[in-house]
C-alpha cells in the first residue's frame, strides 16, 4: 500500500488522469489523453495480487471471483479513485481513474456557464453524452453540486460505482450504488419513484428497459439526469429511439420529444494555449423546433437547427469552439481540480439486516491511515465472535479483512457447515 500511495501522489502532482498496473509490465499512465510508459515502474504478478487483496472487501472479492472483474471507488491519501480490476493474460490488471476529492464546480471544469440553468429545471430529461473517458461523470457531478447549492430538492442517485460523494446542503442527497445498494438500474428506477424524489441521477442508460423507465419518470414530472455513450446529438436521439422494437419507436420518439430538455455531448481536447485538455461541448436544447424534428423522425436536421439557434442557447461543436473556447481568457488547470483535498466526513454503513450471512462493516470516508478507508473501530485484525454468536451478528472489523478471516470467524461462531 505504501508503494501504491506513493504512485498515486506522484500521479496527482504530474496531472495524470489514468494509471494502469499489471504484473510483469511497466506502469502505464495517461496525461492529456496520451498514454506513456513508466520505464522504472514494474510490479510483479504477486505484488499486483497482494495490492488487489488490500484494496477490495471480502464481498467485492466474491464478485471478482464470479465475474472476473470488479468496479469500485476508494480514497487513498485524500485522493478519490475509481478502480476497475479485471483478469487478463498477465493475471489481474488494475485500471485507475483519478478523481477530485471534492466535487468541482461547473466553472472550475471550464464548462459553459449556461449549464447552471439545468438546476432551474423542475422536470424533464437531461442527457450528458460522449465517449468513455471524456469526463461525463464529473460534469454530471458538477450539475448535481449546483442543484445542491441553489435548490431544495430530494436527489436520489443510481451509480456504478459512486465516484463523488455529496454532503446534503440545500438539497437532500441519497446515493445508491449498483451491486451494493441496487441489483440493477432497472430495479433502482422502479424503487426510486416510491422514494419521493425530485431529481434522479441514472449513471448510464445502457438498455431499452432502463431508457423506458427513465422516460416514464421524466414524463411523470421528475428531473432525470443521465449519461449516454454517443458521439453527437443525432446519434444520441437515434440510439434511444432505436433501442426499442420498431412497433413502439414512434411512441418512444414522442416521449423523447416531450421530455428532452438538454442534450450535451462532451469531448476532451488538448488546448495548446492552456497547456492541458479542456471540455469541448455541443449543446442542444429542447425547443419546439427540436421537439418537432424528433417527433417527425427527421434527425438529420438536428445539427443544422443547432447551428441556427444560438439565440436559444444551442451550440454545435464548431460554434462552441469559436464562440466560447476561443473567447475564454483563462482556464482552470486539471492539477488544481484534481489536487488532494479533504473528503466528505461521513461514514458508509452497511445494515446487518441486509446481510444475513453475517458480514457487516462500516466504512468511514477518511482515516488517519495511509491506505484506503479503514473500517469503523479498526483494529490490527478481525474481532473474533464468541462461540454460539448468531451468524447475522458476526462482525468483521479490521483494516484489511480477508475472506479467509470471514470463514474462520464463522467457524468459531459454531455455524460452520451451515449452508
Amino acid at each position: 500500500m505504501e508503494r501504491f500511495n506513493t504512485l498515486i501522489s506522484w500521479c496527482v502532482r504530474e496531472g495524470l488522469s489514468d494509471v494502469h498496473i499489471t504484473g510483469g509490465h511497466p506502469v502505464i499512465y495517461r496525461k492529456n489523453g496520451l498514454l506513456d510508459f513508466d520505464k522504472g515502474g514494474r510490479w510483479s504478478h504477486s505484488e499486483v495480487d497482494r495490492l488487489v487483496g488490500q484494496l477490495i472487501t471480502p464481498l467485492q472479492l466474491a464478485v471478482l471471483r464470479k465475474r472476473r472483474s470488479i468496479d469500485f471507488a476508494i480514497s487513498s491519501n485524500k485522493v478519490r479513485l475509481r478502480i476497475n480490476v479485471f483478469n487478463t493474460t498477465r493475471g489481474l490488471s488494475i485500471a485507475i481513474r483519478i478523481l477530485p476529492g471534492v466535487v468541482p464546480s461547473i466553472d472550475a471544469l471550464n464548462l459553459h456557464p449556461s449549464l447552471r440553468q439545468i438546476a432551474d429545471a423542475r422536470s424533464g430529461l437531461v442527457l450528458i453524452c460522449g465517449a468513455a473517458g471524456t469526463g461525463k461523470s464529473t460534469t454530471i457531478a458538477a450539475i448535481i453540486n449546483e442543484i445542491n447549492q441553489v435548490k431544495s430538492s430530494h436527489v436520489v442517485t443510481l451509480e456504478d460505482p459512486i465516484e463523488y460523494r455529496f454532503a446534503s446542503k440545500r438539497s437532500f442527497i441519497e446515493q445508491r450504488e449498483l451491486g451494493e445498494h441496487i441489483p440493477s438500474f432497472e430495479q433502482g428506477l422502479v424503487d426510486v419513484l416510491r422514494e419521493d424524489p425530485d431529481v434522479i441521477l441514472v449513471g448510464e442508460l445502457r438498455d431499452a428497459e432502463t431508457m423506458r423507465l427513465a422516460l416514464n419518470a421524466a414524463e411523470a414530472g421528475h428531473l432525470i439526469i443521465a449519461s449516454l455513450h454517443a458521439t453527437n446529438s443525432e446519434d444520441a436521439v437515434y440510439r434511444i429511439c432505436n433501442s426499442f422494437p420498431p412497433d413502439v419507436q414512434r411512441a418512444v420518439r414522442t416521449q423523447v420529444a416531450s421530455t428532452l430538455t438538454w442534450l450535451i455531448v462532451q469531448r476532451l481536447s488538448y488546448l495548446e494555449r492552456a497547456g492541458f485538455r479542456v471540455p469541448f461541448l455541443s449543446i442542444m436544447r429542447g425547443t419546439s423546433a427540436i421537439k418537432n424534428i424528433i417527433r417527425e423522425n427527421k434527425l438529420a436536421q438536428i445539427e443544422s437547427t443547432m447551428q441556427t439557434s444560438k439565440g436559444e442557447g444551442m451550440f454545435s461543436s464548431e460554434a462552441y469552439a469559436k464562440d466560447y473556447i476561443e473567447k475564454r481568457t483563462s482556464f482552470s488547470s486539471p492539477s488544481e481540480i484534481f489536487r488532494p483535498s479533504p473528503e466528505l466526513d461521513e461514514s458508509v454503513y452497511r445494515s446487518p439486516l441486509l446481510d444475513p450471512e453475517g458480514v457487516c462493516c462500516t466504512y468511514p470516508a477518511k482515516s488517519e491511515s495511509s491506505g484506503p478507508e479503514m473500517r469503523e473501530g479498526a483494529s490490527p485484525g478481525p474481532v473474533e465472535a464468541p462461540a454460539g454468536t448468531p451468524i447475522r451478528d458476526i462482525m468483521v472489523i479490521g483494516s484489511e479483512p480477508r475472506l479467509e478471516e470471514v470463514i474462520d470467524n464463522i467457524k468459531k461462531s459454531g455455524h460452520y457447515g451451515e449452508e
